[in-house]
């Protein structure tokens, strides 16, 4: 495996020295702009930058100094410098991209480091596709930290995945050098009742002198909400309100505000900064999850930063939340995060700290992106061919698979529905008195029901698993079917006709995973997902064209919902509330535990 380094501090520290006195002359400086400085909150005018060995070496008003015959000059002409953004808490595979491929997606929008927790691999994959992800991360020109994923499953006794995690796995993980600490702990009924699995990842992870990532999806902010905070998540994403952010950092925990592709819950939560005038040190920005489309025609940390300012947060604030807070919260302020001696000459050059025009992308001192275009390799990982053979249906489906069976002799029935929430994960409980056909409970189109399916496809068991759902607005007759489903990523199927559903499902069964419509026995769209049914390794623009050409597919049967798709990968989620589905049947996240589709009369 090729590994694209830095030095440590260390043994940088005598150059870095020899620069900042003047006795050695710089890689490059960067002279005529405005330093933002992320530590004192001041924009220093007129400051200049003078980087050695990829390392900051001088930080102040005049680098002549540092200037030699071999020192490259940027003039940066009154632009502001600021540090290179870093996403907080994510996931690669959401990208639909293989770490080589999101890296070069999100260069050209300023990030230069990402803390990633990749567990969607992790359930299809174990401990061995974890390693994968962090080998092509550590390959990469930008700064890509891996957390080791703590929850697959993430709800044990709830659903099956293809791998299971394990104490031992964490343990072993936690030697890896790209390693940065434990992902968000999803099964916190767990840690409230004191699951000793659990607790065992947090102390392994806690023992290793890591950070231990938080994901408490629930509105109780009572004693379990203390007890998941006693067990040692150090921050949490799962916020949705403002309450939720005041309870997260009063309890010494690190407020995560994400902004991704469908959530929007920087929002509601930043007014705890903005109104209550909570110390911002506490609060972080990060995406979570970002599909293709949204990276190439909307942008990344950089979107996230402008969304935050938009809602009143103050611009050097703001920047604090996707720099210096993140690094100090994983133990890097020494080393990144910010425009200081010895951190990462991770820097960006932009023309307004208010809408953020991303001109160039310094990282580890090398120009990596300017006026929008990468300009050095991320290199690719040979992904192993048992990587891109993950879906296994066991056989070909039929229309009659998806067919709900009601009570015997009954005319009607009053059935559980999942009801999807526009822009936020959370579902709702929803009931519907649906009519039977034949024996077989019918979808009812005006009142914006359909079908849903889990389709088992790690083992070839060739089980399927039906439900209903509400908030997409299928009209017609149609299906969707995406390996994508978060987190034991089985494969869902949502659709209002069965024959669609057994046509979609079956095609990703023959493409090896992915996305793909289909409409009146016709396919609209598809996206090729080969590796792990998650990725793709092509360019991000073709992924994110034929991902457009989903959101395209998916209007045309009648869904308008904000990104859609995400709202469907999130279907068999099974730790956050209200209701899911599951290999194992239709799942309550209120109380935890299977319950029936069908409810008695």
């Amino acid at each position: 495996m090729e590994q694209i380094a830095i030095k440590p501090w260390s043994d940088c520290a005598a150059r870095l020295v020899a620069v900042a006195a003047g006795r050695e002359p710089a890689d490059l400086v960067i002279r005529g702009g405005r330093v933002v400085n992320v530590h004192s909150g001041e924009v220093l005018d007129d400051w200049q930058v003078a980087i050695a060995d990829g390392r900051f070496a001088y930080v102040g008003p005049d680098a002549s100094h540092c200037i030699g015959d071999g020192t490259e000059v940027i003039e940066a002409e009154g632009q502001y410098l600021i540090p290179g953004l870093c996403d907080a808490h994510m996931h690669i595979e959401s990208g639909m991209l293989t770490p080589a491929e999101f890296a070069r997606a999100v260069i050209p929008h300023g990030t230069t480091s990402m803390f990633t927790d990749p567990h969607e691999i992790a359930n299809v994959m174990g401990l061995e596709g974890v390693k994968l992800m962090h080998d092509e991360a550590l390959m990469q020109p930008v700064n890509i930290f891996t957390q080791m994923p703590s929850c697959a499953p993430s709800a044990p006794g709830l659903e099956t995945t293809g791998y299971e995690i394990t104490p031992d796995d964490v343990a072993e993980a936690m030697e890896w050098p790209g390693i940065i600490g434990l992902g968000e702990m999803m099964n916190f009924p767990g840690v409230v009742n004191g699951d000793a699995k659990m607790l065992a990842e947090i102390a392994v992870t806690q023992n290793a002198g890591k950070t231990v990532g938080g994901h408490y999806a629930s509105p109780d902010l009572g004693p379990a909400f203390h007890a998941y905070a006693a067990g040692g998540p150090a921050d949490d994403h799962e916020g949705t309100c403002e309450a939720d952010a005041i309870a997260r950092v009063r309890q010494g925990m690190r407020s995560m505000m994400r902004l991704g592709s469908a959530w929007y819950d920087v929002e509601t939560q930043i007014t705890a900064i903005t109104e209550k005038g909570l110390d911002p040190r506490s609060f972080i920005l990060c995406t979570d999850d970002c599909h293709s489309g949204t990276l190439v025609n909307e942008g990344h940390m950089n979107r996230v930063v402008r969304h935050a300012i938009s809602c009143g947060c103050d611009p050097l604030i703001a920047l604090q939340l996707a720099t210096i807070n993140t690094a100090t919260h994983f133990g890097l302020e020494r080393e990144l995060g910010s425009i200081a001696p010895g951190r990462r000459a991770d820097v960006i050059l932009t023309d307004d700290l208010t809408t953020l025009p991303i001109n160039r992308v310094i990282a580890r001192g090398v120009t990596v992106a300017e006026g929008g275009e990468v300009t050095v390799e991320c290199p690719h990982l040979d992904w192993p061919e048992y990587a891109r053979k993950t879906v296994h249906l066991g056989r070909v489906l039929e229309a009659v698979d998806f067919e709900i069976t009601a009570p015997e002799g009954a005319n009607s029935v009053r059935a559980k529905v999942i009801g999807v929430v526009e822009n936020q994960a959370p579902t709702k409980a929803l009931t519907r008195d649906l009519g039977v056909i034949d024996g077989l409970v019918e979808t009812d189109e005006s009142h914006d029901v359909c079908q849903i399916a889990l389709v088992e496809r790690h083992r070839a068991t060739g089980e399927v698993v039906n439900g209903l759902v509400s908030g997409f607005g299928y009209k017609g007759q149609m299906a969707i079917a995406s390996t994508v489903a978060h987190d034991s990523h089985h494969m869902i199927v949502v659709g209002t006709s069965r024959e669609d559903m057994a046509l979609a499902a079956n095609r990703l069964g023959e493409v090896g995973g992915g996305v793909t419509v289909f409409r009146d026995g016709e396919e609209l769209a598809l996206i090729e997902l080969p590796v792990a049914g998650l990725m793709s390794d092509a360019p991000a623009h073709e992924v994110a064209a034929k991902a457009d050409a989903m959101v395209a597919a998916m209007d045309q049967c009648g869904c308008s919902l904000n990104n859609a798709y995400m709202q469907h990968s999130l279907l068999a989620l099974v730790v956050i509330p209200e209701l899911r589905i599951s290999d194992l049947g239709l799942v309550d996240v209120t109380r935890f535990e299977l319950t029936n589709l069908i409810e008695d009369h």
